[in-house]
């Protein structure tokens, strides 16, 4: 998967990414999870999309895993 998140149209809810967290930018630290929401409104943005996962941390995304379910159509 060549998809590294920094275009909205690459991202939609229920899609499993690895985000960067506000208090770990510096650091490049990312945390998976599943998006619920996304925030940013234009079409790309260079340090990432921004979103919502299910269990509420927001972040940019740092890379595109796959589908939520293990063994999808992914």
């Amino acid at each position: 998967m060549g998809m590294t998140g920094r275009r909205r149209d690459e991202i939609q809810t229920g899609l499993r990414v690895a985000i960067v967290l506000k208090q770990d930018q510096r650091t490049g630290r990312t945390v998976e999870g599943v998006v619920k929401e996304v925030l940013t409104r234009s079409a790309t943005h260079p340090h990432g999309i921004k979103v919502r996962l299910n269990d509420g941390r927001v972040g940019r995304v740092a890379r595109v895993i796959g589908d939520e379910e293990p063994g999808g159509n992914g």
